[in-house]
């Protein structure tokens, strides 16, 4: 079907009211929508699948809009489509607990799939949406019932594109030959400095192409809808490749500083605003007009959306009488609900058994309940063997030609590319059918934080499996032991950062993080082995905090996580035998879920009247909220054995008595208050 006046008037329509939210907000970014609505009308009125009355239809469309800064074009087109997002809504533009943030956020706008804004995350995001519509097509499709075949789109721009997340996700995409996955590339040549000769005058489809994209180019994105259509409609025909379409636009088109980086991240003055709209046809006088047409045009899309929902739905009510078993399975996942009975699988320990290192002791909690927890999918930064991350009969997520894997496979080799892998799997997880894990050593979950950050603030469910924790992986040294990694990612909101210092805490462990559906976590895991403690128990980590040894009479309270919880545990029985001092030790393996405990409860652990010294190998930074005093590694580690390495930092029974000594002595004659009772813990 031909372009009419009226596929104009909704480009118009789109460009004027990113200029009329932004200039009521006074703040924002109108040059990528106004450049991009030709594209974006195209896109949404042509080719997505949506139902705006459910946006969680399970086969819809996903749309991500990476170069988030543009979101007013996000926002009109939600609107204009029926979404629950009103005029008075796109009126409100970055005001306070609006439904239209700065920037998209899933949880706060109706349509809005992923949490965009740093630039090259939602590109990333994309390749999970893609990776995750491939694994449920492939796991639930049957003959005669496609219940997975959408498609995801995302329109990123040029700093989506000098990102570094942004090109290790498309080199993984190639590799994978995700078909399902279509890009959209806003070539408009200007970034905040100005025009992007200043930094980047790479051939991005070249790029692309050696990544084994599929590649395309549309010269006059400002006015071409056909040529846009037709690109749209070549990418969707190839089947083994990603494609690309670069997109010629001209940002802020209309504008008089249309093309220049005046109008990337300013609000148009008034009379260059009133030009626009004339120029447009809209009166200048009048703001958020949008004509019937357009709201009966959209409209149109709309109600076929809704049609091809319940078509799915009635494919669906099919599928559940041949295939009774998959039917359950999906539902319950697009529920959000694990399988009945999974926790049980979950391995238990007694202290009498053998030490083990908390990495093994994760890949034998994923050897007991893949089978029971279908949807988790795990994976690996290339260190699967030393992470653990891949049970016995895993198959690899791979396209089928390469022969070491097939669509359905639930592990993913990510590569050595950590950032794009924590922005892949919050993709993974927006989609709504899987859990993603990956796996990598601690330090360098740093390189993902970005994404780490994100997975928090968007409240999805995400696996870290972050090995060789501290100073205890030894000989590979400063470069690779963390030091400031535990206080970093305890310092992020909605994030649980578990420590675990034997078998049960580190089931518990598996266990919150499956059932925290809008809670990421990192496991922090050892190389080298830990004993089985005595007090230990899944119910009592799911705690938080815990004590693990308990002295009625203790003079100091030593309070620890992870690998050094045993060692604490030994210096306080070396302070019994060599100085008659009692101790008592507990172990947080997470400061988070301790934080949630009662009051009460908490200082039933570490109570007032008893001095508390922290022990922990890596920063001190953050302990004061549990401890008097604090003994770690406020330093870069070394390089050696790991025991010769925890003896050169006196993290040792000895070490540890010496500092609990001299904490007892500090306050003697003093009944400290517990850090647990303080005037406030949070003012929100």
């Amino acid at each position: 079907m031909a372009f009419t006046e009226v596929d104009q008037l909704a480009v118009n329509t789109i460009r004027v009211l990113a200029v009329d939210g932004t200039a009521k907000a006074n703040s924002g970014h109108p040059g990528a929508p106004m450049g991009l609505a030709p594209t974006a009308h195209v896109l949404f009125h042509k080719f997505m699948n949506f139902n705006p009355k459910n946006p969680k239809w399970a086969n819809r469309d996903r749309f991500v809009l990476s170069n988030g800064h543009g979101c007013m074009l996000q926002y009109a087109l939600l609107h204009l489509f029926g979404y629950d997002l009103s005029i008075d809504d796109l009126k409100n533009f970055r005001q306070l607990d609006s439904k239209t943030p700065g920037h998209p956020e899933a949880h706060d706008t109706p349509g809005v799939e992923v949490t965009t804004g740093p630039l090259g995350q939602g590109f990333s995001n994309a390749v999970g949406l893609a990776i995750a519509q491939a694994h449920s097509a492939a796991v639930f499709n049957k003959p005669g019932y496609t219940l997975f075949d959408n498609y995801t789109y995302t329109i990123f721009g040029d700093g989506c594109a000098m990102e570094g997340v942004a090109s290790e996700a498309a080199s993984t995409a190639g590799h994978l030959k995700l078909g399902n996955l279509i890009a959209l590339y806003d070539d408009n040549h200007i970034s905040i400095d100005g025009d992007t000769k200043c930094a980047f005058t790479e051939d991005v489809l070249k790029r692309f192409e050696a990544y084994g994209w599929h590649t395309l180019e549309v010269k006059d994105g400002d006015h071409d809808l056909q040529g846009i259509e037709e690109a749209i409609r070549k990418a969707q025909q190839v089947k083994d490749k990603p494609s690309v379409i670069k997109i010629t636009t001209t940002i802020g088109f209309g504008s008089k500083l249309q093309g220049t980086g005046g109008v990337h991240g300013n609000p148009l003055k008034a009379d260059d605003a009133e030009n626009v709209k004339k120029a447009f046809g809209f009166d200048p006088s009048q703001s958020f007009v949008v004509p019937q047409q357009v709201y009966d045009l959209y409209g149109k899309t709309a109600a076929a959306g809704a049609a091809k929902e319940q078509e799915w739905n009635n494919l669906l009510q099919k599928y559940a009488s041949e295939y009774k078993s998959e039917h359950a399975d999906l539902t319950r996942r697009l529920a959000g609900k694990l399988p009945e009975g999974w926790e049980k699988n979950l391995p238990t320990y007694k202290s009498t058994d053998a030490a083990i290192a908390s990495r093994k002791l994760s890949e034998t909690v994923l050897e007991k309940i893949y089978a029971a927890v279908p949807e988790l999918l795990s994976g690996s930064a290339d260190l699967t063997s030393s992470n653990n991350t891949r049970w016995k009969a895993a198959v690899d997520f791979q396209p089928p030609e390469y022969g070491i894997g097939d669509w359905s496979g639930r592990y993913l080799r990510y590569g050595v590319r950590e950032h794009a892998m924590g922005a892949i799997m919050n993709g993974l997880a927006a989609y709504g059918t899987v859990i993603p894990a990956g796996g990598t050593f601690f330090n360098f979950v740093s390189y993902a934080a970005g994404a780490v950050r994100l997975s928090a603030l968007s409240q999805v469910r995400v696996i870290w499996i972050a090995t060789h924790d501290s100073i205890g992986l030894g000989e590979d040294g400063p470069t690779h032991q963390p030091i400031e990694t535990l206080a970093h990612f305890r310092a992020l909101p909605n994030l649980m950062v578990w420590r675990p210092a034997d078998g049960n805490e580190t089931s518990a462990a598996y266990y919150s993080a499956l059932t925290s559906k809008h809670t990421p976590s990192i496991f922090a895991l050892t190389r080298q082995n830990l004993p089985q403690l005595q007090n230990s128990s899944i119910e009592n980590a799911l705690k938080g905090g815990y004590v693990a040894v308990d002295a009625p009479d203790a003079a100091v309270i030593i309070v620890s996580t992870g690998s050094e919880v045993g060692i604490a545990i030994d210096a306080a029985q070396y302070l019994k035998d060599k100085h008659g001092v009692s101790a008592r030790v507990v172990s947080i393996p997470c400061f988070e879920v301790f934080d949630t405990q009662s009051k009460e409860y908490r200082l039933s652990v570490l109570p007032d009247g008893i001095p508390i010294l922290s022990v922990e190998a890596a920063s001190t930074l953050g302990w004061e909220r549990y401890s008097h005093e604090q003994f770690g590694i406020n330093r870069f580690g070394a390089s050696g054995p790991y025991k010769k390495v925890y003896e050169k930092f006196e993290i040792t029974p000895e070490g540890i008595s010496k500092r609990a000594l001299a904490t007892i002595d500090f306050y003697k004659g003093v009944k400290p208050r517990s850090p647990i009772n303080r005037a406030f813990q949070q003012l929100i």
